[in-house]
């Protein structure tokens, strides 16, 4: 595949490397400014894709908050918000999820082939359904984004996701925000599993950034010779 969007991977853990707990409720990692710097990060791009687990554990919207955000990319002739994507494997999705019910702009899911059916009878009114292959094999969705005009992917988890995009080489950056405590709790789900991946300690991904936001520390890694210095 020789074309394909600048993907970006955003992802807040704590200390020990969770991105959330084990008791059910949210955990929150980050802060207000770092709230609205991943806002503002939403706004500059033109997709922003999560895991059908997310969207069952965390319900999001997906949705650029700030309406000055909104309304300069309205002025850009650009819809208020980004497309919306989604990448499943079972196609376990609820269509009453408000990344399908709220806002107006696009929804892509892609699908693994055994379950596109099932999803385009649950969900083919509220999502444009596309066959990802057995099993989803991510170069072809990003293909597919780039013949959709989407120049720009946010990923926002989860760990599978990230897992994913990380293992086959297909980020080009990484925002890193690390939280001052820790989770200490083995059930609770950590940033990435287990995998083979491009950077380890013979090849170390370079540091592009590092900043102090609050009480939380932003890193930020170029993860290919796309990402600006």
């Amino acid at each position: 595949m020789t074309e394909r969007p600048y993907v970006l991977l955003s992802c807040a853990a704590s200390l020990d490397g969770y991105i959330d707990d084990a008791t059910g409720q949210r955990l929150v990692l980050s802060n207000d400014a770092d709230l609205d710097r991943i806002d503002e990060v939403r706004a500059g791009c033109d997709a922003i894709l999560v895991g059908a687990g997310t969207i069952r554990r965390d319900d999001p919207r997906l949705l650029v908050r700030s309406a000055a955000r909104r309304a300069e990319r309205v002025a850009h002739g650009r819809a208020a918000s980004p497309v919306r994507v989604t990448v499943t494997g079972c196609g376990d999705l609820d269509p009453r999820a408000r990344v399908f019910t709220t806002g107006t702009t696009l929804r892509l899911i892609y699908c693994a082939t055994s379950g596109v059916e099932k999803v385009r009878e649950r969900l083919g009114h509220v999502a444009t359904v596309v066959d990802a292959g057995e099993p989803v094999d991510l170069a072809p969705v990003l293909a597919d984004l780039a013949a959709r005009g989407i120049g720009r992917l946010l990923v926002e988890g989860g760990a599978s996701m990230h897992t994913q995009f990380l293992a086959s080489g297909l980020a080009d950056e990484l925002h890193l925000v690390v939280a001052p405590f820790f989770v200490g709790d083995g059930r609770a789900p950590r940033f990435v599993r287990d995998g083979s991946f491009p950077w380890h300690a013979g090849r170390r991904a370079q540091v592009a950034e590092v900043r102090q936001i609050g009480d939380v520390a932003l890193v930020r890694y170029a993860l290919s010779d796309r990402c600006p210095g």
